[in-house]
């Protein structure tokens, strides 16, 4: 059963809504926990950010800090996001194409404005072909403090809680 193996929350947040949402699982879990950072922050400047953002979401990757840790030891990783443009922030996706993630179970979430998973878990198996992509779990921001019951029932139904 997936709640024997060893996970590990890797996720990117820039307001906080992921960060949060991904203290919730890791509490439920007891799993190892990252936050993704990148090399050169986003800039404050609004018309700089989306002007980045959209190059990084045509496939330019950010640069990311180094990780301590590696996937090698871990049957489950769940990753996490904001919702940018209907899919991942490019910085899960930096981090995603440079693992290789097989046999390993991929659970994805995420936290949006509206936008729920988006194309975030297609997205996800075109950079993860040789893990099993389980169902993903999205998260208004706004309520991200307060889904805890969301987030059990996604554990529970993934078999990662009893």
């Amino acid at each position: 059963m997936a709640q024997d193996g060893k996970k590990w929350i890797v996720y990117y947040s820039l307001s906080g809504d992921t960060r949060e949402i991904a203290r919730q699982i890791q509490a439920s879990t007891g799993a190892d926990i990252t936050e993704l950072e990148l090399v050169e922050a986003y800039p404050t400047d609004s018309g700089a950010m989306s002007a980045r953002v959209k190059r990084e979401l045509a496939g330019a990757r950010p640069a990311l800090k180094a990780l301590t840790g590696t996937v090698d030891p871990y049957a489950v990783l769940f990753v996490g996001s904001p919702n940018w443009g209907g899919t991942i922030a490019p910085a899960l996706a930096a981090f995603l194409s440079q693992q290789d993630l097989s046999g390993k179970m991929v659970a994805p979430f995420m936290a949006h404005g509206g936008g729920g998973l988006g194309r975030s878990v297609a997205d996800i198996q075109s950079l993860c072909p040789n893990a099993t992509v389980l169902e993903g779990l999205a998260i208004r921001g706004k309520q991200a403090g307060s889904a805890g019951e969301d987030i059990a029932q996604w554990l529970k139904r993934l078999g990662m809680v009893a």
